[in-house]
């Protein structure tokens, strides 16, 4: 089932367990099955700490199989054959199971322990999905600190019996106790807080006290994250502010246009990214949206920033780099079936809409990439393109026009996603030329056409432009004394990895030299 290089890998991991496991598997004939049973006998080749059990009645789903200890029957459960993006979070879960200590902070950790409700997790996932891992291995953990939780991750494509009866249209969904939890990519405190209901309030409190810093960063992307290096390795009081560490950078699937490096993927970068901030003194407040910027009100005072948790932090210079989100259609319906059908990742979400027929929205390079890598996965793509023709290099054009289940329609104004209420249908498009209305049925939407700037919180607070990109100057000075920008929320040309980082460091410098001279 493994190749020899990925066993000899697993083989130096597995030699950090530090007590028995005891895997029990439910399996039945199918080639699934069969897959797991392979799976399992090479875990037990490559350790003698781990023993397998065949218990067909053990649970439902099958293939499934439980992580646990020999004498407990809790533990971290797999329905499906975790490979893919999930091999990862089958290590991890052997590790922790097997004695191996998490690195998460020891108050997140006494906080999950400290949780005293009953709580049954399910995760449904697919093996392309980028953003599943850390939603599943965030559970895992929870389920191996604190015996009142349990947690299940499920293949969607395996079982997709549930998937159409739960009306799952994008992972990661999560289930807790039956109830729908969550989509998306979440984080390890992320879920805690969401369970833990006096957990933002304890944590808003912490933060408001907090002195002022020199510097404070709101964004942690790769511009938040260059200015962060670049103000702390300055000496002075730098903080960070972020949503999420990471940035958009989390939903990039592979990134081979940084330079240096050769290729990588969001979240692997996401991660070098924050491991590069942890090394220098930042105070690092994830999780953490901002709502409000007051300026000083006098010159060399301090600027202060509201976030939504209710906590205020103030500081002497201010970075904005909120980044950009996905863009919407704004079109009747799309609001509705968000999640039932429309949605913004395929590479997350293709695989559960396995031999269907979906649509594609937007001609330039994002948009004809989804077309192609969703071709393979779906009965028929439609890409539909606003424009005369489509935006994308070449190479992509001749690749995307080479594919026998596509179809490409330009001048086609999406006016409508058309659903039963439950899930998506179709959507309704106009032809710019003719002025002709078109219906298409599709059982699923995917959303190409850019990206919005973060920045509403700022409306009547910092010049913008017609598009709401915060308008700065070569050294990222804003309008506003004191307070900075950086990255994908300004007005620079391009929207790119490397440019975000370079103008992050810029705005980290010209922050300083504002320090020194006021």
């Amino acid at each position: 089932m493994l190749d020899a290089t990925l066993k000899t890998q697993l083989k130096a991991y597995l030699e950090r367990v530090q007590k028995p496991l005891e895997i029990v598997a439910s399996l039945d004939d199918s080639k699934a099955s069969g897959e797991v049973k392979s799976l399992l006998a090479d875990l037990v080749a490559l350790s003698d700490k781990i023993t397998v059990v065949e218990s067909p009645g053990a649970d439902a789903r099958k293939p499934s199989f439980l992580i646990t200890n020999p004498g407990v029957n809790s533990g971290v459960r797999f329905a499906g054959v975790p490979l893919g993006h999930e091999f990862t979070s089958l290590v991890l879960a052997l590790l922790q199971v097997g004695g191996h200590p998490s690195k998460e902070s020891a108050e997140l950790i006494e906080q999950i322990k400290a949780i005293d409700t009953p709580l049954n997790f399910e995760t449904y996932y697919s093996l392309s999905c980028h953003n599943c891992p850390d939603v599943v291995q965030a559970l895992n953990l929870m389920s191996v600190l604190n015996p009142n939780i349990t947690h299940t991750a499920i293949d969607g494509a395996l079982f997709q019996g549930e998937i159409e009866a739960r009306e799952i249209m994008g992972v990661p969904t999560v289930f807790v106790n039956g109830e729908r939890f969550g989509q998306g990519r979440m984080e390890l405190a992320e879920i805690v807080a969401k369970v833990d209901s006096g957990a933002v309030a304890r944590e808003a409190a912490k933060i408001s006290a907090k002195d002022a810093f020199d510097v404070l960063i709101v964004g942690g992307g790769p511009a938040g994250a260059a200015a962060a290096v670049y103000a702390a390795r300055k000496g002075i009081r730098t903080g960070i502010a972020a949503e999420r560490l990471g940035g958009q950078v989390l939903d990039t699937v592979d990134i081979e246009n940084y330079i240096s490096v050769q290729k990588t993927e969001g979240p692997q970068f996401a991660a070098a990214l924050e491991r590069h901030v942890r090394d220098y003194e930042v105070d690092i407040m994830n999780l953490q949206r901002a709502k409000a910027l007051i300026p000083a009100s006098e010159e060399g005072g301090l600027v202060t920033v509201e976030l939504e948790s209710g906590a205020t932090l103030r500081s002497k210079t201010v970075i904005l780099s909120t980044g950009a989100r996905w863009r919407n259609m704004n079109v009747p319906g799309e609001d509705t079936y968000r999640t039932k059908g429309v949605t913004y990742c395929p590479h997350c979400d293709g695989p559960l809409f396995k031999g269907k027929p979906v649509a594609v929205i937007g001609g330039g390079n994002s948009g004809v990439e989804a077309a192609i890598d969703l071709a393979g996965i779906v009965k028929h793509v439609t890409l539909l393109e606003f424009g005369a023709e489509l935006r994308a290099d070449a190479v992509l054009q001749r690749k995307l026009r080479s594919l026998p289940n596509v179809t490409v329609i330009v001048n086609a104004e999406t006016t409508q996603v058309n659903g039963d209420g439950k899930k998506v249908t179709g959507l309704t498009y106009k032809d710019r030329v003719s002025g002709s209305v078109q219906d298409i049925a599709l059982d699923g939407i995917f959303v190409q056409i850019g990206l919005l700037p973060n920045t509403d919180w700022l409306k009547g607070t910092v010049e913008l432009t017609r598009f709401g990109e915060i308008i700065i100057d070569a050294k990222g000075h804003t309008n506003v004394p004191g307070v900075f920008a950086a990255g994908d929320c300004t007005d620079v040309p391009y929207k790119q990895i490397v440019i975000a980082a370079g103008a992050g460091a810029t705005a980290a410098l010209s922050a300083f030299d504002h320090l020194i001279r006021h």
